[in-house]
């Protein structure tokens, strides 16, 4: 019996699956709605088995905080083009993730797998089905969840890649502790002060500029302050407290903090696929093995 294009539609929107793939499944089942489901399933979650294993280096930065903003959790949620990365039912899994995240509190990615979401249904058994409807890999990369006193964690995330989320030291005017996360989003800084700078970071700077200075030629007392006058830069421009705040560079980020009597306790910055490879793709080759398949 000859698959109809009403069918075909009527299984797509049960399922999300590829025109292709739905035609196929109907033609085994004989024209069978629900037959074809079954096999679909099936066939996705095998499907997203392999595709489990492929690298997933796109994707955006969640953010969510509870009410009182006291709990906040920042997280990286990957899949493997920028394409997925604006997908609706992408943006919702990760937003449901987050709250998820919030609610449940887990201590590591690996816990995060059985968590329930919204819609009753774990975050795995989620993450699988959307695998075998977008054919993509989709992962939790990271994540890291803040606790702190009412009113004390603020966030911000600029265009859904760049995210931070900040412990202030006291309750601040919200917009006041998002403006420091929007600085440390758009600035980077290192760390919040000089007595956080990992000390091997800045010996390597130290060496780096000892040996420029040797090279002048200079008398020794005289390359040791040309030393130590490069270090108190390299520190001003990298920790959070030095550098001139983005909103209005004649201020440091420390006097911004000093005027408004509050301080930083800690900050993350995450950012889309940061220290990951990017999938390259061949889309001619992929076209071709589609036809061929077909």
């Amino acid at each position: 019996m000859p698959v109809t294009a009403s069918e075909v539609k009527a299984l797509r929107e049960r399922t999300g699956a590829g025109m292709m793939e739905c035609k196929k499944a109907l033609t085994e089942t004989d024209g069978d709605l629900d037959e074809a489901i079954v096999l679909l399933r099936k066939k996705g979650a095998a499907s997203a088995e392999k595709k489990s294993g492929r690298i997933a280096a796109e994707g955006i930065v969640e953010l969510a905080l509870n009410d009182s903003a006291s709990e906040g959790v920042l997280m990286e949620v990957n899949c493997e083009t920028d394409f997925v990365a604006k997908d609706d039912s992408f943006r919702a899994f990760s937003a449901d993730l987050a709250q998820a995240v919030l609610r449940h509190r887990p201590n590591s990615v690996e816990e995060t797998s059985q968590l329930q979401l919204s819609t009753g249904e774990t975050v795995e058994a989620t993450r699988q089905e959307l695998i075998a409807k977008i054919g993509e890999n989709i992962s939790l990369r990271r994540f890291e969840l803040v606790q702190a006193g009412a009113g004390e964690i603020a966030g911000y995330v600029h265009g859904s890649r760049i995210g931070v989320i900040v412990r202030m030291g006291r309750s601040a005017q919200p917009e006041f502790g998002r403006d420091i996360a929007m600085h440390v989003a758009a600035s980077r800084p290192v760390c919040i002060d000089e007595n956080e700078m990992p000390e091997d970071l800045l010996q390597k700077e130290r060496d780096i500029y000892s040996a420029q200075a040797a090279e002048s030629g200079k008398a020794p007392e005289i390359v040791e302050k040309m030393v130590s006058g490069r270090v108190k830069k390299f520190l001003k421009e990298n920790t959070l407290v030095g550098q001139p705040f983005v909103k209005n560079p004649d201020q440091s980020v420390g006097e911004l903090l000093s005027t408004h009597q509050a301080s930083v306790v800690s900050m993350h910055r995450f950012e889309v696929g940061e220290g990951l490879e990017k999938r390259t793709d061949d889309f001619v080759a992929e076209v071709m093995a589609q036809a061929q398949g077909n």
